[in-house]
């Protein structure tokens, strides 16, 4: 008993200790990124994985902007529903260089 309250004692400390240091690290690491090109492996992520789940969010988006367009006339805001739904996703998709996710 008294070794599991050890345990738990030093694994809140050691989280208490990590959680300022990974965010300063993420800090200084975001400065880094925001001023470089993309490198080789945030390219490859970029056509590999967010890509096609940034096309599969535009064709989701593209349904429900179909299936909510009586819903946003009656309300008029169709263009308000589509510039969510249909143009942010896929100018997220289309018209980003690749590998940069700003």
């Amino acid at each position: 008993m008294l070794l599991a309250k050890r345990l738990i004692f030093f694994i809140l400390i050691a989280a208490f200790i990590a959680g300022p240091l990974s965010a300063a690290a993420t800090a200084a690491s975001d400065d880094f990124k925001l001023n470089s090109e993309p490198d080789g492996a945030s390219m490859a992520a970029d056509i590999f994985f967010v890509r096609p789940l940034a096309l599969a969010s535009t064709v989701f988006g593209s349904a429900t902007f179909v299936v909510s367009l009586p819903f946003s006339a009656l309300g008029k805001n169709v263009g308000d529903s589509y510039d969510l739904l249909v143009i942010a996703p896929a100018r997220y998709t289309f018209d980003r260089p690749l590998g940069k996710f700003d």
